[in-house]
């Protein structure tokens, strides 16, 4: 056997990469690419289109603002290229409120033990539309290699005791909602065995469960109707009626693509506009979810790729 040469990593002064915290550090992670690497390391599509720098906040200046991809759940990142201190959780908290943030992010160089200890208070002591990460920025070479950016998460949200902690305090779950529950942790395990192409989520105890289209404009939501034994998908425009009329306006094309016909329901009377196919099956004999998971990879992964490509060739 042919012995192997193996280089070593080495760790970079995150001072040689970014001098400065603001002019630098900030405006490279506000890039699309670097926004969508934080984003795939802890698990959250953040909109590039809603990416903003240097946001007040009375008499201070939020480092990044952004918002969820296919939700309206804002993001704040407060940037620090040394040691945690108590000035920034401070700041991080009087930011978090200022914009009603809902996901927190602390990036540091140094975490250190009473602030983890904090942060980890918060998430326990917070409800579940709250989600607070910390995490140290890292830079590694390998010999003579360009550097390369590593977010080492070092304290995230614990959305299982959030919400075994909401369940007490509401009571215990409903028979359906407990059946709703189950059935979307295992489609979770039955679109990752099939290796969707699909962002998954935490499981929720809802008939719904959201998925990102690419675009802060629209996501496409899948259902499940216990009682009328249906399960659904469809995309949902929150308020933007001249995208749902763009859409519609290339409906015979969208609809061809996809091999189905659409229910099409504008709700003149509400914000929200709703693009939907549904499907019968009989969602209380659970011997049929492995069809139910099927249909809903299937069709979400079609939504996904045919209704993500007109709305942003569309640009409304």
């Amino acid at each position: 056997m042919n012995k192997q040469e193996l280089d070593v990593l080495d760790k970079v002064d995150l001072r040689e990469v970014w001098n400065h915290e603001a002019l630098d550090f900030t405006n490279w992670l506000a890039k699309p690419e670097n926004m969508k690497l934080l984003g795939d390391e802890i698990g959250i599509d953040i909109d590039i289109d809603s990416v903003k720098t240097e946001e007040a906040v009375g008499d201070f200046h939020l480092d990044i603002l952004a918002q969820e991809e296919g939700s309206e759940r804002k993001i704040i990142i407060e940037n620090q290229l040394e040691p945690t201190d108590h000035d920034h959780l401070g700041k991080v908290i009087t930011y978090a409120s200022g914009h009603s943030a809902n996901i927190i992010i602390w990036i540091v160089e140094e975490a250190r033990p009473e602030h983890q200890k904090a942060v980890d208070w918060l998430n326990e002591h917070t409800d579940e539309e709250i989600n607070l990460f910390l995490i140290e920025m890292e830079v590694w070479k390998i010999g003579n290699s360009l550097p390369a950016p590593k977010f080492n998460i070092i304290v995230q949200p614990n959305n299982w005791v959030k919400e075994v902690k909401r369940n007490i305090e509401s009571e215990e779950l409903t028979e359906t909602k407990k059946l709703q529950l189950e059935f979307w942790t295992r489609f979770n395990e039955f679109a990752k065995a099939n290796k969707t192409i699909l962002r998954l989520r935490d499981a929720k105890p809802h008939h719904w469960y959201d998925l990102a289209l690419g675009s802060s404009k629209a996501h496409i939501s899948l259902s499940v109707n216990t009682k009328e034994g249906a399960v659904g998908c469809e995309i949902w425009i929150s308020n933007n009626k001249e995208l749902f009329n763009a859409l519609l306006d290339n409906k015979e094309s969208i609809e061809k693509e996809l091999g189905a016909n659409l229910d099409w329901m504008e709700l003149q009377a509400k914000k929200a506009s709703r693009i939907k196919l549904t499907s019968r099956i009989d969602m209380t004999q659970k011997e049929s979810w492995d069809s139910a998971f099927g249909w809903l990879q299937s069709w979400g992964e079609k939504f996904h790729k045919i209704f993500g490509k007109y709305i942003r060739t569309l640009d409304i």
